[in-house]
């Protein structure tokens, strides 16, 4: 009769089969880590690598929806708005995610589409009420009420984007370049000011509170 000691000793084919599986298990998570991270990529602002992951992964996983966000992010920091389009839409067309929905808006707004940039960015902002990238598509809501001429819209957004990002110098001087333009010299200067107050150096801060100064006078 064995000794329950002997009974427990593996096989030399158990202990060759188990070594076996270690050494994939091991292969697979070094794998793993060599694989980029394209969304890491893309937040130290290395664009183009993270492009290129992105379509690694898409050529692994066609239906990854969250490539497609970070690829498109990628070309429209790459500033190549034509192509960040074109994948946005395929990843919309597998499932509609409004990170998509606000990047097409973006594209739309670089390539001049104001009408298609405008619905997009509404659409956005309904379905995702915080966080995310409010701020930025309410700041470009406003730009294109700025193209538009409809200066008290204008207004409103960047009064509403300013919410999420009160820190950004250029969103307050972009708000009172729309009070200026729509003849509110006095809220006017009072976003320049802030600007200002922001970012002492900022140029068209210091030029847009110098003309609405002399308009008050």
């Amino acid at each position: 009769m064995r000794s329950r000691e002997g009974a427990r000793r593996p096989r030399p084919a158990g202990r060759a089969l188990a070594a076996l599986v270690l050494c994939l298990l091991a292969s697979a998570s070094a794998r793993a880590q060599d694989k980029p991270d394209a969304l890491r990529l893309y937040v130290d602002g290395k664009y183009e690598d993270a492009r290129r992951a992105c379509l690694s992964e898409l050529s692994a996983t066609p239906s990854n929806v969250e490539s497609y966000v970070v690829l498109s992010w990628s070309l429209v920091a790459l500033r190549r708005y034509a192509d960040a389009e074109n994948y946005a839409l395929k990843g919309y067309a597998v499932r509609r995610d409004p990170r998509l929905t606000e990047t097409l808006g973006e594209t739309a707004y670089f390539l001049g589409r104001n009408d298609a940039a405008l619905r997009n960015f509404q659409d956005y902002v309904a379905a995702v009420s915080e966080g995310g990238r409010v701020g930025i598509a309410y700041y470009y809501i406003g730009e294109i009420y700025l193209r538009l001429g409809r200066f008290g819209h204008a207004d409103i957004a960047f009064s509403t984007a300013l919410q999420y990002s009160p820190g950004s110098a250029k969103w307050w001087t972009r708000l009172g370049y729309a009070r200026e333009r729509y003849g509110d010299q006095a809220h006017a200067l009072e976003a320049y000011k802030k600007a200002l107050s922001i970012d002492p150096r900022l140029q068209d801060a210091a030029d847009g509170s110098d003309r609405a100064s002399a308009k008050l006078r």
